[in-house]
């Protein structure tokens, strides 16, 4: 397929034959493919905008690198690898700490970069010793410990920055997300946040019609008398404009707290080529490496010019497995989108007057279900938990990530959260390794296929 950009034509261009997909290198007719990617750009559009947003970067300009990120996947794949390469919600928790800590905007993108960086040079060693690399290194106990402390350490920053906010906007924004997402089916269950969003939006514009302005701490957390929803920097953007771009600044303390994403990205990469692999009948893992890899150049240009990480998105096999269409000229499509999406400052702007009430229900339910993922991890690879080689550092590594413990190891420089939780867990298990009796090593079988956002099954599951 050369670089991927080159389609046939799928039959009459209408509809997939009964029983058959539309493959990567295939394509409906334009209009249609131009009507898929917009459904892509709206499963996506949920988690894509709310990321930048829990960060304190830009909505338009993440929108906006989404779609360049994409393109540089298709072509770096060329073609192989149908995916949407949204913002990552893995690093909400690192920004959070980064910020507490006294670090801008900056040096939040500036640790992400030099994860990007990582993660590029971890896709070219995918490349070059195949994908056993990342099991023998990461095996999924250590993945999903990870991944669990990455999202259950986000707990406190929903309980005291949202949450308080508008706490019965909250609440109803919590429940109408949950029951969108159990009761909906099919294609409106997959966008069920973006749907909570919504209405949490009317609902707090509708509590300022009703009671007027609320008395709570605002998103600075100071205790004011506020509108819920400002509207007030909506008529004051263009309509056609480029998003603020700005550097990155590289500090030590903030790339420490950052690295241990890495890991959860390769996950994520491994997980969604495993899943792709599967549905188009194509085996992908000769292109693991250089999907992980594309994703790491992508999150090094996004955050060179302020904008979020980028990773595969789960929201758009949904649409593909819907649709049986997995043509890459949908996901043109949609980056194109996403790039006039980014060119709208009054977009943005509507999308950074979400009240933090409404991020408050959200959360409570996001964050959760990020922590979770560690936990399908484990499931879906048989890990035994009641190994103490397994259960050990896996209880210390969560328990120090979630619970912010630190490590001072000299007067400026700290250890702590997500950092040192993701240390414990990864030279833990790997040290008690080497001193575990042969029993507690012994593998179980072959591991179950994870086909959700942070999962992969390189190699046996470690019993």
């Amino acid at each position: 397929m050369g670089l991927g950009v080159r389609w046939t034509l799928h039959g009459d261009g209408r509809t997939p034959a009964p029983g058959a997909v539309v493959r990567p290198d295939e394509r409906l007719s334009w209009p249609r493919t131009v009507g898929l990617g917009a459904q892509h750009v709206v499963a996506m559009f949920g988690a894509s905008f709310v990321a930048p947003v829990l960060m304190g970067l830009n909505p338009n300009l993440a929108i906006m690198m989404s779609g360049v990120a994409t393109m540089i996947f298709l072509l770096a794949t060329r073609g192989r690898v149908p995916s949407y390469l949204g913002s990552s919600l893995s690093f909400v928790g690192v920004a959070a700490v980064i910020r507490a800590q006294g670090g801008g905007t900056a040096a939040v993108t500036g640790a992400i970069l030099v994860v990007g960086a990582v993660l590029f040079a971890a896709g070219l060693a995918v490349r070059r010793f195949g994908a056993r690399v990342v099991h023998a290194v990461m095996p999924p106990v250590v993945t999903g410990a990870v991944v669990m402390l990455i999202g259950f350490n986000l707990a406190p920053v929903t309980a005291t920055t949202y949450w308080p906010q508008d706490q019965w906007t909250a609440l109803l924004t919590m429940l109408v997300t949950a029951l969108a997402i159990i009761g909906l089916r099919g294609f409106w269950s997959r966008i069920a946040i973006f749907l909570g969003l919504v209405f949490g939006y009317a609902i707090s514009w509708l509590f300022d019609r009703v009671f007027g302005r609320i008395h709570s701490v605002d998103g600075s957390g100071h205790v004011t008398s506020h509108w819920r929803l400002d509207l007030s920097g909506v008529g004051r953007a263009h309509w056609v404009g480029l998003p603020p771009l700005h550097g990155p600044a590289f500090h030590w303390s903030a790339v420490l707290v950052a690295l241990p994403v890495v890991i959860a990205l390769i996950a994520e990469n491994a997980g969604h080529v495993k899943a792709v692999g599967e549905m188009t009948g194509d085996p992908l893992d000769d292109s693991l490496g250089t999907a992980i890899a594309a994703d790491g150049a992508a999150t090094v240009l996004s955050t060179s010019f302020g904008g979020p990480a980028t990773t595969t998105y789960s929201e758009n096999i949904g649409v593909m497995a819907a649709t049986r269409v997995y043509s890459t000229a949908a996901y043109w499509a949609a980056a194109c989108f996403a790039l006039l999406f980014g060119l709208c400052p009054k977009f943005g702007a509507i999308v950074a007057a979400v009240p933090g009430g409404v991020l408050g229900g959200i959360t409570v339910i996001l964050y959760g279900m990020i922590g979770l993922l560690g936990a399908q991890i484990w499931t879906h690879n048989r890990v035994d938990l009641r190994n103490p080689l397994h259960l050990v550092p896996v209880a210390a590594g969560v328990i120090i990530g979630i619970g912010g413990v630190g490590l001072r190891i000299s007067g400026d420089f700290e250890l702590s959260g997500i950092a040192l939780g993701t240390i414990v867990v990864l030279v833990g298990y790997h040290g008690l390794r080497l001193l575990a009796p042969a029993h507690m090593k012994r593998p179980v079988g072959e591991p179950l296929l994870d086909e959700g956002t942070s999962g992969y099954d390189e190699g046996p599951a470690e019993g």
